[in-house]
C-alpha cells in the first residue's frame, strides 16, 4: 500500500526527547507549521513550560512525562495522544543520552542505561507507533534519530556509537517488515553529524575535560527541518551535514587509516576548554529547556543535506556543470569526442530529472535561460 503523508498542518506528531535540543527545535517548528504536538520526556516540569509556551503562541501542544526505556510508559504516551487529539500521524523517536569515556572505564550499569534509552527507547516507540498506524488507511511516519555514528565508530563515544549502530539495524529491519506487510508506514532514519544541541552538556563524562561534539557543527534546526520534511515526504534516511558523511566514507574506504586517525584526533576533537559540566541526564532528567548549548555555535545550513532532499534540482545543477565542462573541453582538439560523449551520458539523466521535478526544472530554466538553452543545444 503506498504511503501518503499529510501536510504538517493536518498532523498530530508525537516527539520523544522534546524537552531540549533537536526534539525541542522540532516541536516548535512543527507547532508553528500548524501541527498538534505531543511532547514526551522524563522532565515533566520542562515539558509543561514548553507546552504552555506553544499553546500561548497559538499552537497545540500536550505534555506527557515518561521514560522511553519503559514499554508501559511509552504506551501511556500513545494513549495520551489518542485521548487528547484522537490519534497521531507521525511518531518521532528523538530521546537519547550520551556517554564520554573509554569503554573499559564505563560501569556496566551505565552501558545498560544508555541502551535502555537510545536503543530500547526507539524499539518501544516504533512498536507502539506501528500498532496505531498499521491499521489506518492513511498510515503515517516513524522517524528515528540515529547518528553518523550509526555507520562508523569513534573512541570516547564508543558506547553511544554502539547504541546508534543498533538503532540503524532495528530501523532498517522494521522498514523491510512493513514493506513485506504492505503497511502504509514510512520509516526514516535521520543521521545527524555534530550538532550544537546540549547533548554534550547532558552526557555523563568520564574524561578529565569538558566534552564537545567535533567540528563541523550544525544547528539543531537543520535536523528539525529534515525531520519535518520526512514527516511529509516518505524518506529512507538522511545524513545531516557533510562532515559526518566524510567520516563514514573514510571508515568504509580506508578502515585501518580511519582507526589510526580517529584514535589520534578524537581525544582533542571531543574536548574543549573549561571545567566539566556538573550533572548529567543518564539515569535521571537533567537541566532542560534549551535548544542549543551555550558553549559553541552551529551552522544553520547544510548544502549536503539540502542536496539529499532535492535530488532533481541538484542533478540539474550538476548536469549544467557537466555541460559547461564539456563545452570547455570542446575548445581543444578533443572536442569531437568530449562533447558527444558528455551529451550521450547526460541526455537520459536530464530527461529523468525533468520528469521527476518538472516545476523545479522549469524554474531553474527560467532563472538561467542562457545555460538552459546551451544545455538543450548540447543535448540535441
Amino acid at each position: 500500500m503506498p504511503v501518503k503523508l499529510k501536510p504538517l498542518s493536518e498532523q498530530v506528531i508525537v516527539i520523544t526527547g522534546a524537552s531540549s535540543g533537536i526534539g525541542l527545535a522540532t516541536a516548535r517548528r512543527a507547532a508553528k507549521a500548524g501541527a498538534a504536538v505531543v511532547l514526551a520526556s522524563r522532565n515533566e516540569e520542562a515539558l509543561k513550560t514548553i507546552a504552555d509556551e506553544i499553546n500561548a503562541s497559538g499552537g497545540r501542544a500536550h505534555a506527557v512525562a515518561g521514560d522511553v526505556g519503559d514499554p508501559a510508559q511509552v504506551e501511556a504516551i500513545a494513549r495520551a495522544a489518542i485521548a487528547r487529539f484522537g490519534g497521531f500521524d507521525t511518531w518521532i523517536n528523538d530521546a537519547g543520552v550520551g556517554l564520554y569515556g573509554d569503554l573499559t572505564e564505563i560501569p556496566p550499569e551505565d552501558h545498560e542505561r544508555l541502551f535502555r534509552t537510545n536503543y530500547f527507547g526507539v524499539v518501544n516507540g516504533s512498536l507502539e507507533a506501528v500498532k496505531h498506524l498499521k491499521g489506518r488507511k492513511s498510515g503515517g511516519a516513524i522517524i528515528n534519530l540515529g547518528s553518523v555514528l550509526s555507520d562508523v565508530a569513534v573512541p570516547l563515544l564508543g558506547a553511544y556509537a554502539a547504541s546508534e549502530h543498533a538503532v540503524k539495524g532495528f530501523t532498517d529491519a522494521l522498514r523491510m517488515e512493513l514493506v513485506r506487510d504492505k503497511a502504509p508506514i514510512s520509516v526514516t532514519l535521520i543521521k545527524p553529524s555534530s550538532i550544537s544541541s546540549p547533548f554534550a552538556d547532558h552526557a555523563r563524562n568520564y574524561m578529565g575535560k569538558a566534552p564537545r561534539t567535533p567540528l563541523p557543527v550544525y544547528a539543531p534546526e537543520v535536523v528539525a527541518d529534515a525531520i519535518l520534511r520526512a514527516a511529509q515526504h516518505p524518506t529512507r534516511h538522511v545524513t545531516i551535514g557533510s562532515g559526518g558523511r566524510q567520516m563514514v566514507l573514510l571508515g568504509g574506504g580506508a578502515p585501518r587509516l580511519a582507526d589510526r586517525l580517529f584514535a589520534a584526533t578524537m581525544p582533542r576533537l571531543a574536548t574543549r576548554k573549561g571545567g566539566k559540566t556538573p550533572g548529567d541526564n543518564l539515569h535521571a532528567p537533567g537541566k532542560d529547556g534549551l535548544v542549543r548549548t551555550d558553549a559553541y555555535g552551529g551552522r544553520r545550513f547544510s548544502l549536503y543535506t539540502r542536496a539529499q532532499q532535492h535530488p532533481g534540482v541538484t542533478l540539474g545543477v550538476g548536469l549544467l556543470a557537466l555541460v559547461a565542462t564539456a563545452a570547455y573541453l570542446g575548445r581543444g582538439p578533443i572536442s569531437r569526442n568530449a562533447r558527444p560523449m558528455a551529451a550521450r551520458m547526460a541526455r537520459p539523466l536530464v530527461a529523468r530529472a525533468a520528469l521527476r521535478r518538472p516545476l523545479a526544472a522549469a524554474r531553474l530554466a527560467a532563472r538561467h535561460p542562457r545555460e538552459a538553452f546551451g544545455l538543450a543545444e548540447a543535448l540535441r
